[in-house]
């Protein structure tokens, strides 16, 4: 790693220097176009030129976002070094999942917590769902890489994004309306005004609708295999819609059904300013958000038919379709061979009541299939939030800053991408929180400081029902969280002498989480219409408890006005969880914390007159806890929790290979009676012998591992009007028992070029962008089996866009692309093989995609 930092040192320090040749000679606008380049964060709860903290911070503006077309917090980490915001795979819900330095979260569900914090004008929000939030009205973002333990605290281990609206203005009354179309029937609106109503109140309004048809086709498979000429693969399975029915002598247009990966939102914001004192100031506002998007674009890219033509309740569910001398079978029949195309409709073939002999799902049961949720995630999230500022001295200031959110959300998915569902699964999250904060700040010439209280206090009910043909099983779970924190803070930066300064910092945080869960496993008598739970069912009441102290110390010294270079060092801690998918009783087990100290050296810089900025930073991350996993599988208990329900696989020792757990947890191998004996059932779920096997996920405490990396980024205009830009993170983890680390590139870079030509023939200018995006390549399994075979190359993605700007009646015209050379990879993967399913899903990005805006302001 030390290699590889000083080596990339060296290159950036080369072409730092080598920037002279590009260097003009001061103008008399030079001042005034640095500037305009200034961005002041509030990262530090103070306001500040973001080249003056002395932490590792990504701002970006507004007009940043747009001309690099990124609308949403899950595009946010093409930008960043060391960032991966990636969409949320189907299974997940509506989500971002978010890494910093190598720790993240893919799974949004409540039992876990986030690596990073959100804030939305400094309200803190708690979770992933709902988190993928159009960029509406932003002044800018700023992304916080490294542990925020003492500013912010709660889940910032990995760091924090703070979203920053932009303010409704006292001076003049604005207004815009942006109007995008483009591929897949795209239709976007954007719009917003902001007027004042007198010298102290102002008031804003921004709003957007978003709709857009998926990129992936959904296929009526009855229609497709007639349309292929092999009418016998569909057997007797039936058609889905009457448009896509073959009948008589009436042939489809087409196959297509629905779509997947699409966008239909619609948000609102309201904001009002109010400066009734020249030492007062007060914020108030309110967002509501309506979003139906389909389920992101999922497709199979690995079955083992091995399970889906031997398993009995998979052949005897195919064998309702077929035909004489045409089994029905899940095979590859059920493989479009184009990404962009699926079968999978997320409806369960066969209505509730079914019953199907010799099939331990479809068993008669009133309680079991019939399930049907469409292709479409409804979601509604909807805030208030306000703050006041109260100057009480020039130098001191008491900031209350107070919010309310509520978020409603219902989604399905499934895990094999086919007609034959082994897996139908639905959820319903309803949660509503208050969160608080009282701050005072002060700044002297000699001495900066912060001080605040810290309050949330949440409510959440989860509502699912996942089954599992393939095991037989069903289950109706209801679940309900009341998270809350307290915490008191205080931070410092003092100068001793001119150009140093030194930083302090201390956060006391005690948090707490009670949870109710119940996961009902459905063994409904055939024909009854009681719902009656197996004795194997799950129902625990916990309280999950955590207090500790963060802190933070750091110092850095100016060396010139344009060269900064500091150090610091700090804490970090993400909350621990519980299992909140377990198939049987005594999967209930609690998921350790985390937590670390991070060490991280920086410098930033600026280099002729300013028109070159290089920031960079290189960091170690040594955890003193961390949670570790394993995958595997485990005995099915029969109804009576008196033994184990006979089957075909045996019970075996495993975890990660070449760690001290290797042979600590179990998973399942094929039951072979000449080796292995006769079965043995009357045990515990890690003994059988000859037995059903169920998914299992182990969770164990590991105190050691460190995670070591760099990043750089860099904004030139070397000469008047020609921008670049560019950024580079790297990351490693190390650790005894380390396996390979999944959803999250080593390497991640970016890249961008802008030039803008002026020309009073067209009363304005032009200006064309061509940005480069690179991941390094991801894993997504921990299974030596799975890792080659499941992992994502790296990959390099192009976006572009020319700018027409009209100066006498300002509006702009813009036409840009997407993935501009149409670049094939999977934005995320998901190893259900692992579990013990069939399949394993890939999430392909959308592929290139043109749109033509048109922006007029008022």
């Amino acid at each position: 790693m030390r290699k590889g930092l000083a080596l990339v040192s060296t290159s950036l320090l080369a072409m730092t220097f080598s920037q002279a040749a590009w260097a003009q000679e001061a103008v008399g606008d030079e001042a005034d176009r640095a500037s305009s380049r200034d961005i002041i964060v509030t990262g530090t709860k103070i306001a500040t030129n973001v080249q003056d903290v002395p932490i590792a911070i990504t701002a970006v503006t507004s007009e940043t976002l747009e001309t690099r077309s990124i609308t949403t917090t899950a595009d946010l980490g093409n930008i960043v070094p060391n960032a991966t915001f990636r969409k949320g795979q189907g299974v997940f819900g509506p989500a971002v999942s978010v890494y910093l330095r190598g720790i993240g979260q893919t799974d949004p569900q409540f039992n876990g917590e986030p690596s990073v914090a959100y804030y939305i004008d400094d309200v803190y929000y708690p979770f992933l769902f709902g988190s993928q939030f159009d960029l509406l009205d932003l002044e800018r973002v700023e992304v916080l890489r490294g542990p925020q333990g003492t500013l912010f605290g709660r889940n910032s281990i990995a760091g924090a994004m703070n979203l920053v609206s932009r303010k409704p203005s006292l001076s003049e009354a604005t207004g815009f309306i942006d109007l995008t179309v483009g591929e897949y029937n795209r239709r976007d609106v954007r719009a917003g005004f902001t007027v004042p109503l007198g010298d102290t109140l102002a008031v804003g309004v921004s709003f957007i609708s978003k709709k857009r048809t998926g990129y992936q086709e959904m296929l009526d498979f009855s229609c497709q295999m007639h349309m292929n000429g092999t009418p016998e693969l569909a057997g007797t399975f039936p058609f889905q819609t009457p448009e896509t029915s073959y009948g008589g002598t009436r042939t489809p247009e087409s196959c297509v059904i629905d779509h997947l990966g699409g966008e239909d939102t619609r948000a609102i914001r309201g904001s009002l300013y109010w400066e009734p004192t020249s030492n007062i100031e007060v914020s108030i506002s309110a967002d509501y958000t309506d979003q139906n998007d389909e389920i992101t674009a999922e497709y199979i890219f690995d079955t083992d038919y091995a399970q889906t033509t031997t398993r009995a309740n998979f052949v005897t569910a195919a064998d309702q379709f077929s035909i004489p001398g045409t089994p029905f079978r899940w095979d590859n029949r059920f493989e479009t061979g184009d990404p962009y195309k699926t079968y999978d409709n997320y409806c369960d073939p066969f209505p509730a009541g079914t019953l199907i002999p010799g099939n331990s799902y479809y068993n008669g049961s009133l309680f079991k299939g019939g399930i049907c949720h469409g292709n479409t995630v409804p979601l509604t999230n909807q805030g208030v939030q306000g703050k006041v500022v109260v100057g009480v001295t020039d130098n001191i200031d008491v900031t209350a800053i107070l919010g309310w959110r509520s978020l409603d959300l219902s989604f399905g998915a499934a895990s094999d991408g086919t007609v034959l569902n082994d897996s139908v699964i639905y959820h319903e999250f309803h949660e509503s929180h208050w969160t608080g904060e009282l701050r005072l700040t002060g700044q002297f010439d000699w001495i900066d400081w912060v001080a605040g209280l810290f309050y949330y206090d949440g409510k959440a009910d989860h509502y699912g029902n996942p089954q599992g043909v393939r095991a037989g099983t069903q289950r109706f779970q209801n679940d309900v969280y009341e998270p809350s924190a307290l915490a008191g803070y205080a931070n410092f930066v003092v100068r001793p002498i001119d150009r140093l300064s030194v930083t302090g910092g201390i956060r006391y945080s005690e948090d707490k989480k009670g949870v109710y869960f119940e996961s009902l496993t459905d063994a409904t008598p055939p024909g009854s219409t009681t719902f009656v739970p197996s004795g194997a069912s799950t129902v625990f009441d916990i309280d999950i408890e955590s207090s500790r102290w963060d802190w933070k110390a750091g110092i850095d010294y100016e060396i010139t006005d344009d060269i900064l270079l500091y150090a610091s060092a700090g804490s970090g801690y993400r909350l621990p969880g519980f299992n909140v998918r377990p198939s049987q009783a005594g999967q209930e087990g609690q998921i350790p914390g985390e937590a670390l100290i991070s060490y991280e050296i920086g410098a930033k810089a600026e280099f002729f007159d300013r028109r070159l900025k290089l920031n960079m930073a290189a960091f170690q991350m040594d955890f003193t806890e961390r949670p570790a996993g394993y995958t595997g599988q485990e005995g099915q208990w029969n109804d009576n929790l008196t033994g184990l329900v006979a089957g075909g696989s045996t019970v075996i020792s495993a975890g990660p290979e070449n760690s001290p757990f290797s042979n600590s947890f179990t998973t399942c191998r094929p039951y072979n009676a000449a080796t292995d004996g006769p079965p043995v059932l009357n045990t515990t779920p890690d003994q059988g012998v000859g037995v059903a096997c169920v998914a299992r996920s182990f969770s164990y405490a590991v105190a050691e591992g460190k995670i070591q990396g760099f990043e750089a980024e860099l904004e030139a205009e070397p000469i008047d009007d020609l921008i670049l830009n560019g950024s580079v993170g790297y990351n490693t983890y190390k650790a005894e028992d380390a396996t390979q680390r999944v959803s999250v590139p080593d390497w991640n870079a970016s890249a961008g070029i802008q030039y803008t030509f002026f020309d009073d023939a067209i009363a304005g200018s032009i200006t064309p962008r061509l940005d480069w995006f690179y991941s390094g390549e991801i894993y997504y399994s921990t299974l030596e089996a799975y890792m080659e075979s499941t992992k994502q190359e790296a990959y390099s993605t192009f976006n572009g866009r020319i700018t027409y700007k009209n100066d006498d009646h300002d509006f702009e015209l813009a036409l840009g692309a997407t993935n501009l050379f149409d670049k094939f990879y999977y934005r995320q993967k998901i190893i259900f093989r692992g579990f013990g399913l069939p399949t394993n899903l890939g999430q392909p990005a959308p592929p290139q995609e043109w749109y033509l805006s048109f922006k007029k302001r008022f």
